[in-house]
């Protein structure tokens, strides 16, 4: 049986104004993975996650969840945004209620669920991204990082499959980056498919199982990081090579080989874990 739970195939869209922003794509994202997409600037990120809940309907090709192409009637777009949530780049894009509860209830009450069963979802979202202390604060008064927080609890509310996060780290200072890491992986431990969008490399590299690079429309590579981010010709048209993988590939050169049964350091933390036990290994005598 496929793990796939979304799908594009062959995928192509034109906005308007003429500008091709799919070109033929086509790409998978499996059931219960974190995965990155990656592009330059106009690649087709923003588009793709557009298509992924409906917002968008394809010029051309084919959308499909779990290989059953999308249903655009407004049912079908219903139930597949229960099962999909989007959380846009701006958060001031998506918050539009007067206080933090009455945003998040949004959601879930659009779904027509009842009124106990809003409630009680919208406490376990603000739970899941620690905003409950805030619920009851206007919108406009949170952080940029709190109201990003509101953003995914009112995602989450919807009790969705998969959350899509577009540039999700953008704006936020290493310490909310942090918080928010933490908050995915929590997610994704229960379950939930994650999929994000983002120009950080590093992030992308130590972060995610799988990662989609798009470049003018098209899928340019998909697979495991350590392979996809270490070809050539992805770090060429991406511009720049995961610091963690520069550092080690470098330390090669010299002799000193951090790889363990064919495993390279993804991450700072794992990097820097390495290098302690070869450090161990060679003051051994």
């Amino acid at each position: 049986m496929s793990d796939s739970i979304l799908k594009l195939e062959d995928v192509s869209y034109r906005y308007p104004d003429g500008t091709r922003a799919l070109d033929s794509c086509s790409l998978t994202i499996n059931r219960g993975t974190r995965t990155a997409v990656l592009g330059a600037n106009g690649a087709g990120k923003t588009t793709m996650f557009l298509h992924l809940n409906g917002i968008l309907r394809p010029s051309s090709g084919r959308v499909c969840w779990e290989e059953t192409a999308l249903d655009y009637s407004r049912g079908g777009m219903r139930k597949l945004r229960s099962r999909v949530g989007l959380m846009f780049q701006n958060p001031d894009n998506q918050l539009f209620s007067a206080s933090v509860r009455e945003d998040v209830s949004f959601g879930p009450m659009n779904l027509g669920l009842e009124e106990a069963i809003v409630r009680k979802q919208v406490e376990e979202a603000l739970l899941a991204v620690g905003m409950t202390d805030s619920a009851d604060r206007p919108v406009h008064n949170l952080s940029y990082g709190q109201k990003k927080r509101v953003c995914i609890a009112g995602v989450l509310a919807m009790r969705p499959e998969v959350l899509v996060l577009d540039e999700p780290m953008a704006g936020l200072d290493a310490a909310m980056q942090e918080e928010l890491t933490v908050i995915l992986e929590r997610l994704h431990t229960s379950g939930m498919t994650i999929v994000i969008a983002t120009h950080d490399l590093d992030y992308a590299y130590g972060w995610a199982d799988e990662v989609i690079v798009l470049q003018s429309g098209r899928l340019l590579a998909n697979g495991v990081p350590a392979e996809i981010l270490l070809q050539e010709e992805v770090q060429n048209k991406l511009g720049a090579i995961p610091l963690v993988a520069e550092i080690s590939r470098s330390l090669s050169l010299i002799g000193i080989d951090l790889r363990d049964k064919e495993y390279l350091p993804r991450s700072k933390s794992d990097l820097l874990k390495a290098i302690a036990a070869y450090t161990r290994l060679e003051a051994t005598p």
